[in-house]
């Protein structure tokens, strides 16, 4: 019988594999994608955010405990529990050699990314090496790994793991029966359920123009998230956490493909311009913070525009100050041109934009701080980065709310276990998308999604190592539960 049986093939699940085999467990990882996809939304990842009380290689300066934490704190708006994030935040200070172990390896931030130098560890080669070099490790240290196995069961007795479940399906022309597979442990780290399109449309159900706004949202990450898992261990008993309407959302360009569009498909130039809604209105102060902090709003934003659709704007000063999107912005040399190509209503959308660039107050543009070029007597106000839309060509770029991770998941606690009416499993654990509820209500801030995956990850497959007899090396560990 297998020791550890970890359900997922992403960042979280592959740290709780290696950790569990690295503590001598036998393991098996079970993926529900195919190999050509595995990493689930790790793969669409690119860096992660990490307290350090010093500069250590790629990250400068500092980022002490407490600043991540009032970070954390401002975007989800107090939705989190404070020992699981302090947890995670220590935990982001002590993994990196770790992964390096594993062949991960960082570079500086990319000059787009500047603002995150200080408090973000960019992986070489993004998300997709990150996992491909977690694969290798963990097939090399003997760990089991099968794909096209997606679990569609828990079999449990009261608050104890048996068995998971895998349904009988069809890989390569080939039918694979089902199967019941049993073991001492296990680790869900099988994501939420945002590429459910039916689950989504449950939770958000219709707005005030009869619309259903989930049908509009885009699936930045994989496509085979369906939350399956997630439901049933619910159905199980299994305490949950979280609003099923919160999400990393993010605004990305509306052009972007329906699934695994990842990070390029992210316009970043909403602070240097002005964002509309198909009624040529604004809608929210695009500069109220640095883009890093403050990006991931913009998705629940234009969730609640009629249509789920927005328009941001910028002219040609703006350019060669935020990362290229992948498609080209629609170019124009008059703001009436620009309205006519993007089908919005001319004379609204003019008088936004004028109105706008009048309220716009003389300061110093600087867009790597808050500066002090902001709005007055126009609402909303913009706080920062307030500059005229006056300087031909005007561009715009079509936005759509782009899901990438929900935040409905299972109740956990410092041992990563699932708890059952209040009460922790003693064999059964989670970590990742799965439980990223409990540290993330709401909001998002860059690269702690990642910070939460790996945390939890290296926890839990600790955790289900010594439910099945084996403890990790004392001298190995460097993350301690104790201190959360």
């Amino acid at each position: 019988m297998i020791d550890v049986l970890v359900i997922g093939g992403g960042n979280a699940a592959l740290c709780a594999a290696l950790m569990a085999r690295e503590a001598g467990a036998s393991v098996l990882l079970l993926e529900a994608a195919p190999k050509a996809w595995r990493g689930g939304n790790s793969q669409h990842t690119r860096n992660l955010r990490c307290m350090h009380d010093a500069p250590q290689d790629v990250l400068v300066e500092a980022y002490p405990e407490e600043e991540f934490w009032q970070d954390l704190l401002k975007v989800t708006g107090g939705v989190t529990n404070e020992k699981l994030a302090r947890l995670v935040i220590r935990a982001s200070s002590r993994c990196r050699s770790w992964m390096r172990r594993h062949g991960v390896h960082f570079q500086p931030s990319l000059s787009g990314a500047l603002h995150t130098a200080r408090t973000n560890a960019f992986f070489m080669g993004g998300g997709k090496a990150l996992v491909n070099a977690y694969f290798r490790s963990a097939e090399r240290l003997g760990v089991q790994v099968r794909y096209d196995a997606e679990v569609v069961d828990i079999e449990l007795d009261g608050d104890r793991f048996v068995a998971a479940h895998i349904a009988a399906r069809e890989v390569d022309g080939k039918q694979r029966g089902a199967e019941r597979i049993e073991a001492r442990t296990c680790v869900l780290a099988a994501g939420g359920f945002e590429s459910n399109r039916q689950w989504l449309r449950e939770a958000w159900g219709q707005n005030e123009w009869g619309e259903w706004p989930s049908d509009n949202f885009l699936i930045r990450g994989t496509r085979f998230n369906e939350g399956v898992l997630l439901r049933r261990m619910i159905d199980l008993g299994a305490d949950s956490i979280g609003d099923p309407t919160q999400a990393h959302m993010v605004a990305i360009d509306a052009r972007a493909p329906l699934y695994d569009g990842g990070i390029c498909t992210r316009i970043d130039c909403v602070s240097l311009g002005v964002v509309v809604n198909r009624d040529g209105l604004r809608f929210y102060d695009e500069g109220e913070d640095f883009w890093p902090k403050r990006y991931a709003i913009w998705g629940r934003l234009v969730a609640q525009q009629p249509g789920q659709v927005g328009f941001s704007i910028i002219d040609q000063k703006a350019l060669g100050r935020f990362m290229p999107p992948v498609f080209p912005g629609t170019a124009a040399n008059t703001l009436e041109e620009l309205a006519a190509l993007l089908g919005l209503p001319e004379q609204a959308f003019v008088e936004t934009v004028r109105a706008y660039n009048a309220a716009c107050q003389a300061g110093t543009f600087d867009h790597t701080r808050l500066d002090d070029c902001h709005t007055l007597g126009v609402q909303p106000a913009k706080s920062h980065w307030a500059r005229p839309i006056d300087t031909p060509p005007f561009y715009g770029y079509p936005l759509r709310p782009g899901i990438t991770f929900t935040y409905l998941g299972l109740r956990t606690d410092e041992t990563a276990a699932v708890h059952f009416a209040g009460r922790p499993s003693p064999n059964l654990f989670v970590a990742g998308e799965m439980m990223a509820g409990n540290v993330l209500g709401k909001g998002y801030t860059a690269g702690v999604g990642m910070s939460i995956g790996t945390a939890f990850g290296r926890i839990a497959g600790v955790s289900a190592a010594a439910a099945a007899g084996y403890q990790y090396p004392h001298d190995e560990i460097n993350h301690d539960c104790a201190t959360a």
